[in-house]
């Protein structure tokens, strides 16, 4: 058979939530099965390191698809061409992107929905893309793929789709993740909070990472227990907004947060694995993979209590209400108030992370390609 493999968010070096979903599961799907063809299809220059086996074939269409109208001429346009040139039994779109110009069978995998809730979060021409295609996309495809039991619910109840035709295949968690020894935890304060203890956020600044509520969480906990905590936050400010700004610039403490940008996987590490907990407390998640790094390095985890991460998080994690600053606050000052509290977290967190790896996730995608294929 010959699957062709949207692989736009494969990129070298840059790697996020999207693009971790492909390089673990593609990895491990095309070695582990060697009798079929795969093409992967690059909207630019690609590092030749992501062909991962013998059977697989890299393709370049441009032009690069990073706008709505470059994604229409990519996906109604050149991509149906490609399909047909090459023959293809099945296209698979990790980031949910399909054509509808095309004839071929086609798998999406929608890791959210975030963007049907909260559509002002958006620039409004990506809003109207969204909204008007990704409906589309979900009666267009022979199967769906998404990453947690929440969102598959979420998208039979708002796109009308049979839960039948809804795979979950939930994330898994890098192998680099793990516990480090005191002296390491120590020479990471001393690099990035000069000794310091701190709480971290990982993830895009985004508005529905609420890091706005974050902040003036950790205004709270200051103000209460006068504590010399950081706060370090871990991601490329490409979403900043003018509210995200106008609540920072007003924090009484806003020099002790600390914007780290993006950073190395094994620098990410030590940074999650030397923090007094992992403050993720977005408004709305599909999975939320920086909950199953924190669990694994072996820190505590502060999420929300919405959406997927109750489903990710089980009760290893103190659960909060995303909405309320003060829900936060008293989450992280429970952190130092309660005794052996976050030793009791760490514990269960790394109970909780293996029941997750990204070999079960490639598997389950398999799964579904066998089905749609009726392999």
């Amino acid at each position: 058979m010959k699957i062709a493999i949207n692989t736009r968010l494969l990129i070298s070096d840059k790697l996020e939530g999207i693009g971790w979903f492909c390089f673990e599961t593609l990895t491990r799907i095309t070695k582990q099965h060697p009798e079929h063809e795969f093409y992967f299809i690059f909207d630019r220059a690609y590092d030749t390191e992501l062909n991962f086996a013998s059977n697989v074939k890299a393709i370049v269409i441009s032009p690069q698809a990073r706008h709505p109208l470059l994604y229409l001429i990519w996906f109604e346009l050149r991509l149906p061409i490609i399909l047909k040139q090459i023959k293809a039994d099945l296209f698979l779109s990790p980031d949910g992107y399909l054509s509808l110009m095309s004839s071929v069978k086609q798998i999406a995998v929608f890791h959210d929905l975030n963007f049907e809730h909260y559509p002002n979060d958006l620039p409004r021409i990506e809003m109207l893309y969204y909204t008007h295609f990704f409906p589309r996309y979900a009666k267009k495809a022979c199967r769906i793929i998404t990453v947690s039991s929440y969102s598959k619910r979420d998208i039979t109840e708002t796109y009308k789709i049979v839960p039948e035709k809804i795979d979950v295949a939930l994330n898994g968690v890098g192998e680099i993740f793990m516990p480090i020894s005191l002296a390491e935890k120590a020479l990471c304060r001393k690099t990035f909070t000069q000794g310091i203890e701190y709480f971290i956020y990982v993830g895009s600044i985004h508005p529905r990472k609420n890091l706005t509520n974050l902040f003036l969480a950790f205004d709270l906990f200051k103000k209460r227990t006068h504590l010399p905590n950081k706060m370090v936050i871990v991601g490329n400010k490409k979403w900043w907004t003018s509210e995200i700004n106008r609540v920072y610039e007003q924090l009484r403490f806003k020099d002790d947060v600390i914007f780290l940008g993006r950073q190395e996987t094994s620098v990410l590490h030590h940074l999650l694995a030397s923090a007094e907990a992992l403050t993720y407390v977005s408004y709305h998640e599909g999975f939320g993979i920086p909950i199953l790094e924190a669990f694994a390095s072996g820190t505590a985890v502060i999420t929300s209590n919405i959406t997927s991460m109750p489903e990710v998080a089980g009760d290893a994690a103190l659960l909060i209400n995303p909405f309320s600053p003060e829900s936060i606050a008293e989450a992280m000052e429970s952190i130092y108030r309660e005794k052996g509290l976050k030793e009791q977290l760490i514990a269960k967190g790394l109970e909780r992370v293996k029941l997750f790896s990204w070999q079960q996730t490639a598997d389950r995608v398999w799964h579904s390609i066998e089905k749609s294929l009726n392999l």
